[in-house]
Order: structure tokens, then C-alpha cells, then sequence
């Protein structure tokens, strides 16, 4: 992946009219933006996310000053295109898509696919600010500090959001590990 300062002259550079700068910025940040949405909603809505979130970024381009890194500028937009997506699916009654195989592979989650998609049917048992410090920060390898940015909050608040999250994990796979029903049979 292309540095940050890389990825922030390309923006601005596609700010100043040069579409050939657009394009590669699109193509260098399409993955991490993809990735990204999938985590926060589902493998069959992550591109209409990714299109909108590239919408809403070139029309902000122009208010855009360059004083940061543009990455998380655009997951910003990307975390409040996804916000409105589930507020809009929630707000109308339908069935939540089932999480095949293809999805977790898409993600590109790395290990083995069936523990891919128990990540995500774990992940999406999370508190979503929760889910999304951890989806930042421990799949895709964001800093604490560019989280920070992306939900404009304190560092202090993601480090929090991100540690529950681990617990909550935790503590739903200790639950998952427990034997249930039924008393042991007496030995003797």
C-alpha cells in the first residue's frame, strides 16, 4: 500500500482536476476502504458503500486542507456511509443476508475460513463502536491514532473500545467452550 503522504498528494492532486491521480487513489485505497465495510455490514453491500464513499469524498475534496493524512479522512466517510446504511436497513423490515464462505475469503481474513466466518458472525455480535475500533485496529492495522481520527474521538476512548471488544470475544468463547445441559455422570 502507497503512504499516506503518497496517498494525500494523489487527493490532492485529483482535487486540482487531474483524473488520472483519482483513479490511482481510488485503486490504492479500494481494498482497505472494501475490507473495511465489509466488517461494519456485509460482503453484498461493501461496494455500494465503497461507491458512495468515494462519492462523498470527491465532493468534499475541495474543503479537504491537507493538514492530515487523507486515509483517515476517507475511512471517516466510509464509517458514516456504513452508519447511514444501517440506520436506513433498520428503519425498513428485511432478512439479514447469511455470511457464506466467499464473504470471509473476500475480507481477505487471513487463517482458516471457517474461523473466518466465526470471526465475523462473532464480530457482528459486538457493541458497533467496539466492533468497529477493533475491525480498524486488529484486522486491518490501523494505528490507535488514526482510529482515533476516523471515529473523532479521544486515542484513550479507542484503547478502551478496542479492549472490551477483546473481552466480549473472550468472554463469548469461554461461553461457547463450556459444556451445557445435563449433569456428569457419577463415577464410582
Amino acid at each position: 500500500m502507497v503512504d499516506d503522504a503518497a496517498l494525500t498528494a494523489l487527493a490532492l492532486r485529483a482535487r486540482a482536476g487531474d483524473s488520472a491521480a483519482a483513479t490511482l487513489f481510488v485503486r490504492q485505497t479500494h481494498q482497505l476502504l472494501w475490507r473495511m465495510l465489509v466488517a461494519l455490514s456485509d460482503r453484498g453491500v461493501a461496494e455500494d458503500l465503497a461507491q458512495e464513499t468515494y462519492a462523498r469524498a470527491f465532493r468534499s475534496l475541495p474543503s479537504f486542507r491537507g493538514e492530515s493524512p487523507i486515509r483517515p479522512w476517507l475511512l471517516s466517510i466510509a464509517r458514516r456511509v456504513a452508519a447511514d446504511h444501517i440506520r436506513a436497513a433498520r428503519a425498513r423490515p428485511r432478512t439479514a443476508p447469511e455470511l457464506g464462505a466467499e464473504d470471509a475469503a473476500a475480507a481477505g481474513a487471513p487463517g482458516d475460513l471457517g474461523e473466518s466466518v466465526a470471526l465475523h458472525a462473532l464480530l457482528g455480535e459486538l457493541d458497533p463502536d467496539r466492533r468497529l475500533a477493533f475491525v480498524l485496529t486488529q484486522v486491518l492495522g490501523l494505528s490507535y491514532l488514526e482510529v482515533a481520527e476516523i471515529c473523532d474521538c479521544p486515542v484513550g476512548t479507542i484503547r478502551s473500545r478496542v479492549a472490551r471488544a477483546r473481552d466480549d470475544l473472550i468472554a463469548h468463547l469461554t461461553a461457547q467452550d463450556r459444556p451445557t445441559g445435563g449433569r456428569r455422570a457419577a463415577r464410582g
